[in-house]
């Protein structure tokens, strides 16, 4: 795992060492071939978030957050259409340049704002990542950790900026392959012996978490298919559309067919690599269904009430805990028994236990999660992103351990140097050369650009010391996303498709659509994926209304 991180570092910083163009730093002087654009598309979604929490979030829930993706393809397409050549045509460096081509200035630097604000903290959940596993398996303090994986992205991504992101995305999409796939076949052999492939997926189907699709109209469920289909589509074109850590990889493409071709690459992957990574984690929650998973997977919520005058309580609770997982796993092997002699009577009486007792376990977690609160109010009770790294570091044979804990640092690098690099290059693009200095060399932009590459990875870094409050991480850096994303898309649309739509109007309605996505997001239950399309479609009606009643010259 070091000798991984190590070799990252210096194979990024020794390639790029020389690039000093700004056209090379940030657009790889468009050479890049449309298998290493799908590549950098997938690595810099696919951050550790995905590998650590993805099977933590099915362990928990089930399969049924694959639907978040089932709006990716229609939006690669519509992208390839679309956007693709109309920036190959301007010939820009940042998505946000076209706003002031069709608008004004004001748009540009409102749609650059709004991806350095929310990019900004994505980054640091990022870098959180990691740092959660180094803490773990080393024992060291979070905070100590967080700093030093910061520091190792941003140093090869301030010297090389988009080609050193690119040359270690290869590597890093590689070990992360084999990590996961070598993660996989391991927690099947270590199964039971009478519990084949098939008898885990019987299972996993049998106690709900198979749920893949569901179709119902739940305006309250947050993962339904149409809330996938419509939420998801715009989120989707919004992320790959608007977000220059997206735009960017695609914009370096050699032509208008080999950008079209890595983003379609990347709609027709994605959706079959989640749902290798969520049943990867439904097999986790298998596995332990045969041996006995801990009260909290977190081990510092462990050691917290364990060296507490709540210590008895816990180990009462951990022996009832015990016992109850050690009645399921009898009943299960029953049930299992009875469905190979198609004994429906008993099949369904064994299923009623497992299930009772399934419950009773998650009401002693529940119990031991007031435990911790009443020992310390701010303890974080949401475990569901130590629920994989535990199996990994418990479970896993030595040798594999550090390949997929490399395969997740992977993952955590190849994501936070490629929105570093995006958060550098717009600020430089859209805020400093278009503002401040719009006159100077390249070498002085390239230097301004590693500068800003290194400020932006101080202020993820400082976000992530905060982000161990924020529950399930998968989750939490989607809901960031969507509250910016709508807005974005929305301005797009309006230029993409709005032609008699003016700068003004468009700029009124993105500010009057991105305080109603907050008011829902603080005085709401609305699901996260329906911010995408409330925020889109606030600024499209909006912007076309103020432009037909000429509201805008009261702005003037």
């Amino acid at each position: 795992m070091c000798g991984f991180l190590t070799f990252v570092v210096i194979y990024g910083v020794w390639k790029t060492r020389k690039t000093k163009d700004l056209n090379d730093y940030i657009l790889t002087s468009k050479t890049t071939p449309w298998y290493i654009v799908a590549i950098s598309i997938m690595a810099t979604q696919a951050s550790a978030i995905t590998f650590l929490s993805t099977p933590g979030q099915a362990y928990v829930d089930g399969m049924r957050f694959i639907q978040f993706y089932i709006g990716l393809p229609i939006a690669m397409v519509i992208l390839s259409i679309t956007a693709v050549p109309l920036y190959h045509k301007l010939n820009v460096y940042t998505a946000y340049e076209y706003l002031e081509h069709r608008f004004d200035l004001k748009n540009r630097i409102l749609g650059s704002v709004l991806f350095l604000i929310q990019r900004g903290l994505a980054a640091g959940f990022t870098i959180f990542a990691p740092s959660l596993i180094i803490s773990l398996i080393l024992n060291w303090d979070i905070n100590i950790t967080i700093v030093l994986v910061g520091v190792l992205v941003i140093i090869y991504t301030t010297v090389g900026g988009t080609i050193a992101v690119n040359k270690t995305h290869i590597q890093q999409m590689a070990i992360i392959f084999i990590g996961m796939i070598a993660a996989f076949i391991t927690i099947i052999y270590m199964l039971p012996e009478n519990v084949s492939f098939f008898n885990a997926a019987v299972i996993a189907g049998k106690m709900g978490k198979l749920n893949t699709i569901d179709f119902s109209f739940n305006f309250d469920d947050r993962y339904t298919f149409w809330s996938g289909l419509i939420g998801g589509t715009f989120l989707m074109l919004s992320y790959f559309g608007t977000d220059q850590s997206q735009v960017q990889r695609y914009l370096g493409g050699s032509s208008i067919t080999q950008s079209r071709l890595g983003l379609l690459v990347n709609g027709i992957v994605k959706i079959p690599m989640q749902v290798f990574i969520l049943f990867t984690g439904v097999m986790v929650f298998v596995f332990y269904q045969f041996i006995t998973p801990p009260l909290f997977f977190n081990p510092a919520g462990i050691k917290l009430v364990e060296n507490s005058i709540f210590a008895n309580e816990y180990h009462s609770m951990n022996e009832k805990y015990k016992e109850l997982s050690s009645q399921k796993s009898q009943e299960l092997n029953l049930m299992l028994d009875a469905i190979n002699k198609n004994d429906a009577e008993q099949e369904k009486l064994s299923l009623a236990k497992v299930e009772n007792a399934q419950s009773s376990m998650s009401n002693l977690r529940s119990e031991y999660q007031d435990l911790m609160k009443k020992e310390n109010q701010k303890a974080d009770t949401n475990d569901t992103n130590y629920i994989f790294l535990s199996f990994v570091t418990n479970y896993l044979p030595i040798g594999l351990i550090g390949l997929v804990l490399a395969a997740i640092f992977s993952a955590s690098m190849s994501s936070t140097s490629a929105e570093l690099n995006a958060l550098a290059s717009t600020t430089v693009i859209d805020i400093y050369k278009r503002v401040f200095k719009r006159d100077a060399t390249d070498h002085h932009y390239v230097f301004v650009s590693k500068i800003s590459t290194v400020l932006w990875g101080v202020y993820a870094i400082g976000f992530a010391l905060f982000a161990n409050k924020l529950g399930s991480l998968i989750e939490a850096v989607n809901i960031l996303g969507s509250i910016f994303y709508g807005t974005i898309l929305g301005i797009f649309l309006v230029a993409f498709y709005f032609k008699k739509v003016k700068g003004t109007p468009t700029f009124i309605a993105a500010i009057v659509a991105e305080i109603t996505v907050l008011c829902c997001f603080f005085f709401t239950g609305i699901p996260f994926l329906w911010f995408n399309v409330i925020g889109c479609v606030l600024v499209v009606v909006t912007a076309i209304l103020i432009n037909q009643t000429k509201v805008e010259r009261l702005f003037r």
